[in-house]
């Protein structure tokens, strides 16, 4: 019997979390998430993705600004919750509220850990080249990502299809860790599994992508170029500059490929236009 859970997540991947969990038939009884915030071009109040997924199955929910008003804690306490799942929620717990579970916090973190801690695992294993790449599930303490690892699972990608454009690996990961969540949440809560301390001289550590990064230049590297444009996937987007006419454009790069150890455009967006073959847009630059 899996106890009252409280889940802590704000975007899309931790919504394909709970989705897995959904599947397995695991349901939080309270979502924590990020306050509605301005989205898209006209600006509007919109709720988190996993504040959506909440309201949609009538689960209670809590959008908080900060975790630190006593309030707070006296409001999870309230709750029920024996277990505090978190996947992708983008604030720093602390450590009372960590410790508040009977079965503690568990943290679903989409490297294996301890490489790539920190706050774009998947992102960097595409542009650092950590192939293969996988999930794992760990106990959260203070330290950053250094907690013990309760299950750590290989991510099923063939070498063939790497690099995948982010969005894709953020899927794929996001539900690989969701389901190691639900296979091991019962073994968890009957103490049948011992957490494994991390090696800490093994530790990486994601990069902090920027929109400055987004930059390509064509004229670099072919497969680091490559990881680029899939690491940047959806944000920043990956793009370059083509000047004619005394008219510079910023043409963003929504794929490409490798053919004869050379970097080959297949879509993009010129500034002002829609999505189209790239091969398009050179027919009638």
């Amino acid at each position: 019997m899996i106890p009252k859970i409280a889940f802590f997540g704000t975007p899309d991947i931790a919504v394909y979390v709970l989705e897995e969990l959904e599947r397995a038939g695991i349901t939080p009884s309270l979502m924590v998430t990020n306050p509605d915030s301005p989205q898209g071009r006209k600006m509007l109040m919109t709720e988190t993705p996993v504040a959506q997924f909440a309201r949609a199955r009538g689960i209670e929910m809590l959008k908080l600004e900060t975790l630190k008003d006593p309030a707070v804690y006296e409001a999870l306490r309230a709750s029920g919750a024996e277990l505090f799942i978190v996947a992708a929620y983008g604030k720093i717990i602390p450590k009372a509220i960590l410790d508040l579970p009977k079965y503690g916090t568990l943290n679903m973190h989409p490297s294996l850990l301890p490489k790539l801690r920190g706050a774009s695992p998947i992102r960097s294993a595409i542009l650092k080249n950590e192939y293969p790449t996988g999930v794992s599930v760990m106990v959260l303490t203070e330290g950053l990502d250094e907690g013990p690892v309760v299950a750590q699972e290989v991510a099923s990608i063939e070498e063939s299809e790497w690099p995948l454009a982010g969005r894709i690996l953020d899927e794929r990961l996001a539900r690989d860790g969701g389901t190691l969540l639900a296979r091991i949440l019962p073994e968890w809560i009957h103490g049948n599994i011992t957490p494994t301390e991390q090696d800490q001289r093994d530790a990486t550590y994601s990069t902090k992508i920027t929109k400055e990064m987004a930059e390509i230049n064509l004229a670099d590297d072919a497969e680091e170029n490559l990881r680029k444009i899939r690491a940047f996937d959806g944000w920043p987007q990956a793009f370059f500059f083509h000047e004619k006419d005394g008219v510079r454009t910023r043409i963003k790069i929504i794929d490409a490929e490798i053919r004869d150890n050379a970097l080959v455009l297949t879509r993009v967006i010129p500034e002002g236009k829609k999505e189209m073959a790239y091969e398009d847009w050179v027919r009638n630059v």
